[in-house]
């Protein structure tokens, strides 16, 4: 039956965990392509056949126009849900540089195909430049933090480049008390985390 793969990649969606991303389904995704092409091509014939017979296109109503109405029909449905999945993908992955900072971790990079890792370098690139003419970190919290500073622990060894200019290695547990917009990156991508009294 037409359009059943396209509704599976779009379920597949739906049934994810909300602003969670499930990994990219290029098999699935190809074959909804795939069905596409052969609509095109079906598309295609009937019409050619309606014009070959000598027969209106626009106004003659016969088998073969039917036909191409339900090829038709079934394309335009397909792309909706390519487009769909796509879309809610994109969103997903923008939201992503707000929570995790502007490098993936490996198991969100494993779920993204090619073009959407692009997408990301992309967009993230593009809110670096912003964040640097405007001289200001977006991505830190939206909340106004009670102490500009925090303690933490560190989960990994880290080389860190601080705001003031500083460079600090920081050892595996150790425990320091830093400025919450230099230990905000490293707490999103899990090499800190925030020691609460």
């Amino acid at each position: 039956m037409y359009g059943r793969k396209a509704c599976q990649l779009v379920k597949e969606l739906a049934s994810g965990e909300k602003g969670q991303l499930t990994p990219y389904n290029s098999d699935l995704f190809d074959q909804v392509i795939a069905e596409c092409s052969q609509h095109h091509l079906e598309l295609q014939s009937l019409i050619r056949k309606m014009q070959e017979e000598g027969l209106d296109v626009q106004t003659t109503r016969n088998a073969d126009h039917y036909g191409a109405l339900i090829h038709h029909l079934s394309l335009v449905r397909n792309k909706r849900c390519l487009m769909a999945y796509m879309y809610n993908r994109a969103e997903i992955i923008r939201s992503l540089i707000w929570k995790v900072g502007p490098v993936l971790p490996q198991q969100i990079q494993e779920k993204l195909s090619h073009t959407e890792e692009e997408y990301f370098k992309k967009h993230s690139g593009a809110l670096q430049s912003y964040m640097s003419r405007l001289d200001l970190d977006l991505t830190v919290d939206m909340v106004p933090p009670k102490d500009p500073y925090i303690q933490v622990r560190v989960l990994d060894d880290i080389g860190v480049v601080l705001s003031d200019d500083k460079t600090t290695n920081f050892a595996r547990h150790s425990m320091h008390f830093l400025k919450r917009t230099d230990a905000e990156q490293f707490i999103s991508r899990g090499l800190m985390e925030e020691l609460t009294s």
